[in-house]
This record gives C-alpha cells, sequence and structure tokens, in this order.
C-alpha cells in the first residue's frame, strides 16, 4: 500500500490498492491496513480528507472506515470501480 499527498494521484491525498494474500484472508488484516493507511495519512500529511479508487464490491467495506461514494463510476482493468472520498 503506497499513501500519496495531495495533488499526486487526486487533489486530496490518497493511498493504492490494498491487497492480503489469499491465505491471510479472514482474519481482519485488511480492516487493520485501512486503520493504518487512514492512520498514517493524518499523521504524515495532516489531512483526514483521503480519495480512494474502490472496486464496487468493497464499497460496504470502505464506507465503514468514513469513506462515501461520490458517483463517479468507471471500469479500471475490466473491473467496475467507485472513486469514494473520506472528509
Amino acid at each position: 500500500m503506497q499513501g500519496f499527498d495531495k495533488g499526486i494521484k487526486y487533489d486530496e491525498t490518497s493511498f493504492g490498492r490494498v491487497l492480503t494474500t489469499e491465505k491471510a484472508r479472514g482474519k481482519s488484516l485488511g480492516k487493520q491496513l485501512i486503520r493504518y493507511a487512514v492512520e498514517t495519512i493524518e499523521n504524515r500529511f495532516h489531512t483526514s480528507e483521503i480519495k480512494i479508487s474502490a472496486q464496487d464490491y468493497l464499497l460496504r467495506f470502505y464506507s465503514e472506515f468514513g469513506f462515501i461514494d461520490t458517483g463517479k463510476k468507471y471500469l479500471e482493468d475490466d473491473i467496475p470501480h467507485t472513486e469514494m472520498i473520506r472528509k
């Protein structure tokens, strides 16, 4: 996972693709990674405003961390994605 300052990927701060291995799934590691990403961005870049590109099947997952659907939908690598923002 990579954190990006404002103006690099979006006008807002962001983080890149988050993944766990198949063997690690079901152990809440994804939730730990997102908490860590949000805390790192807040501490490093001094903002809680974060924009991400989420695979559509993960919209509910990211909403648990305060991300909301911006309504911008698109295909990336033939996978439905939605832009989400956390303020």
